[in-house]
């Protein structure tokens, strides 16, 4: 009977099913398999304990504000602003395409947003100059994930939701992580650009720093208005993304890019995203009452125990894991069914939480530029027309260069803890 529970999975994600639909069918099939049948009644109460969580109300609206603010022409002041500032280096396309990422993540927080985005305006430019088509399209995809990094983050607050973490304390964690991430891509970058040549600007084609700056400040104004506020305790995450709707609102109207119809979509883009989202943690808290119904997170700790693992054995573990997952699972999937399970295992052996909560969702998101379904490389590929094969074969450098990253965050939890300690967020130590 356990046996069909998985082919039944498999025979619904086949017929194409939406995801969230094959995990509560297979929960209530799982249910029924396992002989715990009885305690679906229940199942409402225990779904409805998992939304109705505070902290997921800032998520629709920082998803509202980062679609507002894409359709009322920043990008294209954010990409003057990076021009302005690194275009004249050797390779300068491909360091304004990650500074771009940069300053669109205080304003999205979507990697697939910033991905599609870029490869619409600067993959073409680049092409233009002289730049591969590949490499083009794999710089733009390896910098988007520095959004869901740089606050403010959708997969922080929901792995805040999840584990009941300050969501303050993860934006605070994200912010030095995002510009090692950052760093990291201008130095492989530069490799590149030093090895085959890439052109620079000239003084002229690069515009002007300071009028530049100071159209670009209304842009640069959300993420200070929403780390500013949380951190000096004016207001609540929740708070910040209702005001970062409004400051959308006015940096569209001042770029006179916004128009009714692109509110009306950026409402429908939304209540998409937000949908699917919350379906998702519907389906997913299914399979956590099971889980915890057949005690799988005790077992799993047994399991370590029995293993021999310590905290750094298990960390590693862990992150393979999520890394092998990030491939072939959307991030909020794989958050929802993994960190209920694993997460409690490493803070039982002394982690962090958040640190862990960085390190897990950054990992996730490498996931988002890694064959085979890497999101982001999807869109980017789609949006320019690469190969979709030929485009992650040039992304692995990068890749490789995300992981060392991430690699340096585990070793290294002072990076991620650094800035919350200094605002008494974490633990100490």
């Amino acid at each position: 009977m356990a046996l069909l529970v998985p082919i039944a999975a498999l025979l619904l994600l086949l017929s194409g099913l939406a995801l969230a639909y094959v995990i509560g069918a297979s929960a209530v099939l799982a249910f029924l398999a396992t002989d715990n049948g009885r305690y679906l009644a229940i199942l409402p109460q225990q779904i409805f304990s998992r939304i109705d969580v505070f902290a997921l109300m800032a998520m629709p609206l920082f998803i509202l504000a980062g679609e507002i603010m894409n359709r009322g022409g920043v990008t294209r002041t954010l990409i003057d602003l990076s021009m302005a500032l690194v275009g004249r280096l050797r390779g300068g396309l491909g360091h304004v395409n990650i500074m771009t990422s940069v300053f669109f993540a205080g304003i999205s927080g979507s990697a697939v947003a910033d991905a599609a985005a870029l490869s619409n305006t600067l993959v073409p430019a680049m092409r233009e100059r002289g730049y591969t088509a590949t490499y083009a399209g794999a710089v733009t995809a390896a910098s988007s994930i520095i959004g869901p990094i740089v606050p403010p983050s959708i997969i922080l607050i929901f792995y805040g939701a999840l584990m009941g973490t300050s969501v303050t304390a993860l934006f605070l964690a994200g912010i030095l992580p995002g510009l090692l991430l950052a760093a990291a891509l201008f130095a492989v970058n530069a490799f590149f650009a030093w090895r085959d040549e890439h052109p620079r600007m000239t003084r002229e084609e690069a515009p002007p720093l300071l009028p530049t700056l100071l159209r670009a400040l209304p842009a640069l104004s959300l993420p200070l208005i929403i780390v500013g506020g949380i951190v000096l305790g004016w207001m609540t995450p929740t708070e910040a993304a209702a005001v970062a709707v409004f400051a959308a609102l006015a940096a569209g109207s001042f770029y006179e890019g916004f128009s009714r119809t692109g509110l009306i979509a950026g409402l429908r883009r939304t209540a998409t995203l937000s949908g699917s989202i919350f379906m998702i943690i519907t389906a997913i808290a299914a399979l956590g009452h099971l889980g915890s119904l057949e005690r799988l997170p005790e077992a799993i700790a047994a399991t370590v125990t029995e293993l021999g693992l310590g905290p750094i054995e298990f960390m590693i573990a862990m992150n393979v894991l999520f890394l092998l997952a990030g491939m072939v699972l959307d991030v909020p999937v794989a958050l929802a069914l993994l960190v209920p399970l694993l997460a409690p295992v490493a803070l039982a052996q002394g982690a962090e939480p958040v640190h862990l909560g960085i390190v897990l969702c950054f990992n996730l998101c490498i996931g988002l530029v890694s064959p085979p379904l890497g999101g982001c490389l999807l869109v980017v590929s789609a949006v320019t027309r690469t190969s979709y094969w030929r485009l992650a074969r040039a992304i692995l450098p990068f890749v490789v260069v995300e992981i060392g990253v991430l690699a340096l965050l585990v070793a290294f939890p002072g990076i991620s803890l650094w800035l919350p300690r200094a605002f008494g967020l974490a633990g100490g130590g």
